[in-house]
């Protein structure tokens, strides 16, 4: 479809107003880690790299940093595991229940977070109380993996679309067993979809605070946490602009590698 000379400058100015939007307040939370003012304000009163030093050696945020990448991590994982089997038994078998199983896996993320806090929540509660299970990080790793299921699933899953299913064949027909086939045939051509949605899982993992608030111990603090109990701390003002311009940076880098993994050679997207 060709535009016209007007609609593309207006599609254009709506597109910078959406962008600016959006990246404006992050561009504004880097600048705020200079200010030499402990209090928020604008514009800044000067600029400084102390905060930055502070937030070094804050032994706060450094935990709540290494919880954040633990309970990540640990996400990713069981992520990894259970997206990729239900991609293959959805994408290989037809079952009874098979578009339900879809709809399942990928209501997670469609639900408000608040929604599946206080449902997992009343589950660990009265599943993992009576066994004398409390809430700490093995509760945040598997809220964090009810959501982080669906963008490998997603992932694993287009991409199995677009594998021929001539390749698996042609193994076969040439005396290879089924896990030889997979490990030399099916698994090198999933590999940049499983790193992808293992990057987008760990992302949204990393900076998830409100599953993790309904699903966290009184001992257990990641990183957005840490940042949002602090946010009421006059000293902390500083610290905690410094420390979610790291949360926003490290938030885009995996990312941005997953968008760079999920590129089609071809130009469009997996």
């Amino acid at each position: 479809m060709k535009l016209s000379r007007t609609a593309r400058i207006v599609l254009g100015c709506v597109m910078a107003v959406g962008l600016a939007f959006v990246y404006l307040p992050l561009l504004l939370v880097l600048v705020d880690s200079f200010d030499a003012d402990r209090s928020f304000g604008w514009p800044p009163s000067g600029l400084t790299g102390r905060w930055w030093v502070r937030a070094l050696h804050s032994e706060g945020a450094r935990e709540a940093l290494l919880t954040s990448v633990r309970a990540g991590l640990g996400a990713t994982g069981v992520a990894l595991v259970l997206g990729s089997l239900a991609a293959f038994a959805v994408h290989r078998y037809r079952f009874f229940g098979r578009r339900t199983v879809s709809f399942l896996l990928v209501l997670p993320i469609a639900l408000p977070g608040i929604v599946t806090g206080i449902a997992l929540n009343a589950a660990f509660r009265t599943v993992l109380g009576p066994l004398g299970v409390g809430f700490g990080l093995l509760t945040v790793v598997v809220g964090h993996a009810t959501f982080c299921v669906v963008v490998v699933f997603n992932n694993v899953a287009a991409r199995l679309r677009r594998i021929p299913g001539s390749l698996a064949e042609a193994s076969a027909d040439l005396g290879a067993r089924p896990w030889r086939t997979f490990r030399y045939v099916t698994l090198p051509s999933l590999a940049s979809a499983l790193v992808a949605g293992g990057l987008l899982a760990f992302a949204l993992s990393f900076d998830e605070i409100v599953v993790t608030t309904f699903t966290a111990g009184p001992g257990t603090q990641t990183l957005p946490i840490w940042i949002y109990g602090n946010l009421a701390r006059p000293n902390q003002a500083p610290v905690v602009n410094v420390v979610a311009a790291v949360l926003v940076v490290l938030s885009v880098l995996p990312v941005y590698a997953a968008q760079r993994l999920s590129a089609d050679p071809a130009g469009g997207r997996l």
